[in-house]
């Protein structure tokens, strides 16, 4: 019987409890009321739900950027690699229209080869530098970039980067420990970050006429160094002279053609000489090597008689960009914000760059100008429209001139302002700009008389008056301005005004550590008697106001730069309004000269140059110093100016321009590079148009000079 029973199901759940509401214990029994209540309850549970969904938090509206951007990204990332590589010039093509052919590409299909090897030298700060040994806080470094490239390294250790990037202040060379050194080859210049072309433009189109790594050398050296000293810790002059000597053996004896930007012109000016210079301190290769090895030296955008925004970073480790941006945002680069102090550690790291000194202006003021004149005295700095190339060819060994056709001579009605020969003004003489006064302190002293300054002498001031013996943390940083003290402050401010000589003065007061170090290496002034020993000596090299050009009459040497960009040439200063620690002297960026002159621009005088070199500075020495046979060019070595009028991009797609006459970006121009490219493959001078090429005043700049040649 127990087998037939049947198995049992689970046990029946238990009664509720009673309740003591016998009406709502039944929902038959529950109440309308009751029934509402409930309804409500849900309604507002639903509504609190979906108040929870509906909330933006800061997170999600971070989240939604990210994903926004990135997809964006990757959108854009896959269209690019999936698109025809012609498709971005049919855009570019089709919104400005066709796009001439690259200077090597059109030269290519006139027949033009490649033939004589190139060199080149680049200037101050475009070329990369990667550290070999370093501090603990530089771990993981060995042969990164410190300079050039990503950068990375300022922004995830920028003290120990400053650290590692200065130079010993009393040597002048490596501090303990550190080792840091040129990147070689070509990779050392051709850009400068990823995508910020410096020599990569004008390296592809050499190449399409046939030029290759064994026909371009890039002379690339510690441009931080003084130039001397480059060959004292790296042997690097004798590395360019043994690559050059290299290069003519091996291309069947055709002598190269240098390529200098920027500094480099000094840098290659210096080693001129020293090449000829006897040993120890020369290269030992004779009075002719420079006429066996050289065709030509076409220097861009040179600073030959140095450049007066060298000045302002000296003095106060601005120029008109930091200028500016210290007025948008007051105290920042002072402030002690995480302890970067910025300005204050660039001007301890820029302070050990021995190189900078070789660009502060040369010649005084003979060449610059005094306190009521500078040989620009009227320029007037509203964009004018350049009609003709006003070109003047170049002078031969007997000093005779020959002028092209397209001269454009200016005259002058009877109000005294200057018509060119259609009858459009260009210029005024109604507003003068005294540019002599490199430093003013106060746009009144700037514009006011000589004879109504009233000037205290500086020079026996007596500094101290512990304007920081009282912080130690002052001193950590390297800018010898703890050491001037409130009196030596109030006394660099009372002299007022400063021309090209006093300056020297100035920075020996100020920085006299610093200067003693660079007299050593460079110097300034005008030779009277260049067959004086002295000048032998190095520190003279660089100079082209002291040192004559070698005995190459058949060399060429070009002046190449860019005009029609407004460039610093003299500064209004105030004192600084910030504590102890600071630096004591800023660009005042109030000090504009308004509408009726407007050459007075945040606290900056502005002349015509390429951004950085005024045209009196990069045009003199090829325009009259070196021209025929002068005291400092006694072979007559001809000389050419090829200025480059700028012209900005039309639009975005053209990136920095083809025409460009800005300082780096003149290097992607298509003028100059087809000049380059024309005397790389045989060329001369005369062949280019037939000499000068000339759209600024140089000329008459020139000869309102009085330097005896």
């Amino acid at each position: 019987m127990a087998m037939l029973r049947r198995r049992k199901g689970p046990p029946a759940p238990p009664p509720p409890p009673p309740s003591e509401d016998h009406s709502s214990a039944s929902p038959v029994a529950s109440s309308p009321k009751a029934e509402v209540n409930e309804t409500e309850k849900a309604k507002a549970s639903e509504k609190v739900r979906k108040e929870r969904k509906g909330r933006w938090s800061c997170l999600d509206s971070c989240c939604w950027f990210v994903g926004v951007i990135c997809s964006a990204w990757w959108l854009l990332l896959f269209s690019y690699n999936a698109m025809p590589a012609s498709f971005p010039q049919y855009v570019t093509e089709a919104i400005t229209g066709p796009l001439p052919d690259p200077p090597g590409v059109k030269l290519q299909k006139e027949g033009l080869k490649a033939k004589h090897p190139v060199v080149f030298v680049p200037g101050i700060v475009t070329g990369g530098l990667e550290l070999w040994e370093g501090h603990q806080c530089a771990d993981g470094l060995f042969r990164k970039r410190l300079w050039g490239g990503t950068f990375g390294e300022v922004y995830k250790r920028p003290l120990c980067w400053v650290e590692h990037m200065s130079l010993d202040n009393e040597t002048g060379l490596d501090p303990p420990g550190i080792r840091v050194r040129p990147v070689t080859g070509l990779v050392a210049a051709d850009y400068f970050a990823p995508g910020y072309f410096v020599w990569a433009v004008l390296i592809a189109n050499l190449a399409r006429i046939g030029y290759e790594e064994k026909t371009m050398y890039m002379a690339a050296y510690d441009w931080r160094m003084s130039f001397q000293n480059t060959e004292v810790r790296d042997k690097m002059l004798s590395r360019i002279k043994s690559n050059i000597e290299l290069m003519v053996s091996t291309n069947g004896g055709r002598k190269v053609v240098v390529i200098p930007h920027s500094m480099g012109v000094l840098y290659f000016l210096h080693f001129m000489k020293w090449v000829e210079a006897p040993a120890p301190m020369g290269g030992g290769g004779g009075p002719n090597w420079c006429a066996d090895h050289i065709k030509a030296v076409m220097n861009i955008g040179g600073p030959f008689l140095g450049v007066p925004k060298a000045v302002a970073g000296l003095f106060s480790a601005e120029a008109k960009d930091v200028a500016v941006a210290r007025a948008i945002a007051p105290g920042v680069l002072d402030s002690d914000f995480l302890g970067l102090q910025t300005l204050r550690h660039v001007m301890r790291m820029t302070r050990t760059w021995d190189s900078t000194m070789s660009m502060i202006p040369k010649g005084g003021d003979t060449i610059w100008g005094g306190f009521d004149w500078s040989p620009e005295g009227g320029y007037e700095c509203s964009p004018k429209k350049h009609k003709n190339n006003d070109s003047h060819a170049s002078k031969d060994v007997d000093g005779a001139s020959k002028h092209k056709n397209n001269d454009s001579h200016a005259s002058k009605d009877v109000n005294g302002a200057s018509k060119d020969v259609d009858g459009e003004t260009v210029k005024s003489q109604s507003q003068s700009v005294n540019y002599g006064r490199i430093v003013s302190f106060g746009k009144h002293v700037a514009e006011t008389h000589s004879a109504k300054i009233q000037q205290i002498d500086f020079r026996g001031a007596v500094k101290g008056n512990n304007v920081a013996h009282s912080n130690a943390s002052c001193r950590e940083i390297w800018t010898e301005y703890h050491e001037l003290g409130w009196a030596g402050i109030k006394a660099v401010a009372d002299y007022k005004a400063y021309t090209a000589s006093s300056l020297l003065d100035l920075l020996h007061f100020v920085a006299p550590k610093m200067m003693q170090r660079g007299s050593q290496h460079f110097s300034y002034g005008i030779a009277d008697n260049l067959d004086d020993p002295k000048y032998m000596h190095h520190k003279y090299w660089s100079n082209p106001l002291e040192t004559k050009l070698p005995n190459a009459p058949d060399m060429e040497i070009y002046s190449l730069y860019g005009v029609g960009i407004l460039t610093e040439r003299a500064y209004v200063y105030k004192l600084s309004p910030s504590a102890e620690c600071y630096i004591p002297f800023q660009i005042d960026t109030s000090a504009n000269g308004g509408h009726q002159q407007n050459c007075l621009q945040g606290g900056v005088y502005l002349a015509d140059g390429d951004e950085t070199v005024p045209v009196l500075s990069a045009g003199y020495m090829c325009a009259k110093g070196w021209r025929g046979k002068t005291r400092f060019n006694p072979s007559g070595i001809k000389t050419y100016v090829r200025e480059y009028n700028h012209a900005p991009p039309a639009n975005l797609l053209e990136g920095r321009g083809t025409q460009s006459g800005a300082h780096v970006d003149i290097m992607g121009n298509f003028a100059l590079i087809e000049d380059v490219i024309r005397v790389a493959a045989g060329a001369t001078g005369e062949d280019l148009g037939g000499g000068d090429q000339v759209y600024s005043d140089i000329f008459k700049w020139s000869e309102k000079i009085n330097l005896r040649l």
